[in-house]
């Protein structure tokens, strides 16, 4: 198999990814589960996936869709498409499967994964973290991972910016 088949196959559809939940648990793995938009992969992205990887056996990625991130974001975004963001993460070798979802939250996702471990950053409270009930209800745990800081897709759209004003007044 290629290698870009192998990323490939990580990216799964709702069907494909309970298929491999239901065998990873008759495997007695611990499933972790995360998920956000990812527009731009930076090195923040990669210490926080990599930190949430170490939580359990194998993670799940759920990536909102591209017009999830519109709603979200504006209109402007996303930078990336769907199929960029997802194959993207898929390519990091400590992401098991990543699944996109089309809601306003992850709730859903989060109700058929039933994931042993749910991630997010520590911008958020554990209690406010969408998803607390399912996970915290079936006995398992919500973790949050302190974020790189100087690190975000935000950033880099505004330093982008600041770059083409700064060209632009240079000249005038």
């Amino acid at each position: 198999m290629e290698t870009i088949e192998r990323v490939r196959i990580k990216v799964v559809s709702d069907l494909q990814m309970m298929q491999r939940v239901a065998t990873w648990r008759l495997l007695s793995k611990k499933i972790v589960f995360t998920n956000g938009c990812f527009d731009l992969l930076h090195l923040g992205h990669v210490d926080y996936l990599s930190k949430a990887a170490d939580a359990g056996d194998v993670l799940i990625v759920a990536v909102n869709t591209d017009n999830s991130v519109r709603k979200l974001k504006g209109e402007h975004r996303p930078i990336n498409n769907e199929e960029q963001r997802t194959m993207l993460l898929a390519s990091l070798s400590f992401v098991d499967a990543v699944v996109l979802f089309d809601q306003p939250t992850p709730y859903e996702m989060i109700q058929m994964v039933q994931p042993d471990v749910l991630v997010k950053g520590a911008d958020y409270k554990p209690e406010e973290i969408v998803g607390y009930d399912i996970v915290i209800g079936r006995g398992g745990l919500v973790k949050t991972i302190d974020i790189l800081q100087g690190y975000s897709t935000s950033l880099i759209e505004q330093r982008i910016i600041q770059h083409q004003e700064a060209g632009i007044k240079s000249q005038d």
